[in-house]
């Protein structure tokens, strides 16, 4: 009788040990499928990732075919930096390597340039052009989401933005319409901002004029006149005005005509 229950006792056990060992098996499978997923995910971003370098620099060649040499320029230049170095220190292969990837940096750099003043050629002349380049300011500026002047009839904008450079007022369109849509808007604000600096920027190609693609380094360039909480002051006293509620004209959308920053940039 006890030897049975031994007998019986041990098939359990191997049956235990078969089960333990089927499941560790299964986990390791699962743990194998599992990796290669993950790396299957990884190549395919990285693909996503030179895909985008690619269209980027096909939209760029297709606006401006000199990107290619330009870019065959920064990276010899690099090269020749390193080799320079190199050759005064006595090390010229290590520093010429060395200035390989700085060489490729460069490169896309002057890319990313070209690709920015491309994406703007694409909307410009068309209405809210103007506060698509204004999106572009990045952190410290306080941006209105639309304008805050429009000529219905012929669809002159005035977009605003608010930083340490003061007010800045952005009129797109034609010259003269344009310019007397800001500078009306200029004098009402400078009634409630008496100690403020308001500057007004026209979009445009004329002598008196900035270029879309212009507008994002013509504003950083400004002097600053005020600091962090100075802006935040002028921005609640704005906030505070009556809101002028001419709406936006058909076809003017700030945001829907933004350039892609992020294929700008390759990610």
């Amino acid at each position: 009788m006890a030897e049975q229950k031994s007998s019986g006792a041990s098939k359990a056990s191997k049956k235990d040990i078969k089960n333990i060992k089927a499941e560790q098996k299964a986990r390791r499978k699962a743990e194998k499928v599992e990796a290669k997923e993950r790396k299957k995910a990884a190549k395919s971003k990285k693909r996503g990732f030179f895909k985008q370098i690619g269209d980027v620099f096909k939209m760029t060649r297709k606006y401006d075919p000199s990107v290619v040499w330009w870019m065959i320029g920064a990276f010899v230049a690099a090269l020749v930096v390193g080799l320079v170095i190199g050759l005064l220190t006595g090390s010229p292969v290590l520093w010429t390597l060395m200035f390989i990837p700085l060489g490729l940096l460069a490169a896309i750099i002057i890319m990313n340039k070209k690709a920015e003043k491309a994406a703007f050629a694409q909307i410009e002349g068309r209405p809210g052009a103007a506060g698509a380049a204004l999106s572009q300011l990045g952190r410290g500026w306080v941006i209105e989401d639309e304008p805050i002047a429009v000529n219905p009839r012929t669809q002159e904008t005035v977009f605003r933005a608010i930083g340490k450079a003061g007010v800045v007022l952005v009129a797109d369109g034609e010259y003269h319409r344009a310019k007397r849509l800001a500078e009306k808007q200029r004098k009402h604000m400078e009634r409630f901002l008496p100690n403020v600096e308001i500057r007004v920027v026209q979009v445009g190609k004329g002598p008196n004029e900035v270029e879309l693609h212009e507008v994002k380094p013509t504003i950083k360039r400004m002097k600053k006149a005020l600091n962090r909480h100075e802006v935040r002051a002028v921005e609640q006293r704005i906030s505070s005005l009556p809101k002028n509620n001419l709406g936006i004209p058909k076809g003017v959308d700030p945001y829907r005509m933004r350039p892609d920053r992020k294929a700008m940039r390759g990610r």
